[in-house]
């Protein structure tokens, strides 16, 4: 399994801070720093901003990846400021967020009877429909493995039970995290 030591990890969210910086700050995409070889590996991400504990945005990329940092450094940018839910993050805000890193696995086929709510992320596929929830979604939120996957039909645009249609793909991915606040890993796999 695809471990990351706590240097990389802050490695990582040292990417994810510069990235916002410059964006919202400077208007510019930053140079990234010389990061680990370990960081470039192929892998999807998602960065969740908060601020005073509160959702701020969180975007990641599942497939069509790159390099890890990379991906990290281009969810914190989409984040702060394209999340659809949120105004993009203001100059004065950027000191207080706190970043959290999720690095994925590599997405397979899941039963749905197989999903299992606080170790599985989904992603749903249907035609041009496509929606990904996070592991953690469902374990803040006291939803059972088939609620998260309703949940991720609908996010998708579809009805909850989407899933049945024999052209709709379930897939599902395990996450490592790196919460700020705690400043360390928490593995759904």
């Amino acid at each position: 399994m695809f471990r990351l030591s706590n240097d990389e990890w802050l490695a990582l969210r040292e990417v994810a801070r510069r990235s916002i910086s410059s964006a919202v700050l400077d208007k510019s995409i930053p140079d990234l720093p010389t990061y680990p070889a370990t960081l470039t590996v192929s892998r999807g991400a998602f960065v969740t901003l908060y601020r005073a504990g509160k959702l701020r945005g969180c975007v990641g990329q599942v497939d069509s990846v790159g390099p890890l940092a990379e991906v990290v450094a281009r969810s914190a940018i989409n984040a702060a400021l394209h999340d659809p839910r949120f105004a993009p993050v203001a100059p004065e805000e950027v000191a207080t967020l706190e970043i959290e890193i999720s690095v994925l696995s590599p997405l397979e086929p899941i039963a749905p009877e197989s999903i299992v709510a606080g170790r599985h992320g989904l992603m749903v596929v249907h035609k041009e429909f496509k929606a990904v929830l996070l592991p953690q979604v469902a374990t803040e939120r006291g939803w059972s493995g088939q609620r998260l996957l309703e949940e991720t039909c609908e996010k998708a645009g579809l009805a909850p039970n989407a899933w049945r249609d024999p052209d709709t793909q379930v897939l599902a991915f395990t996450v490592d995290q790196f919460p700020e606040e705690r400043g360390r890993t928490t593995v759904h796999s």
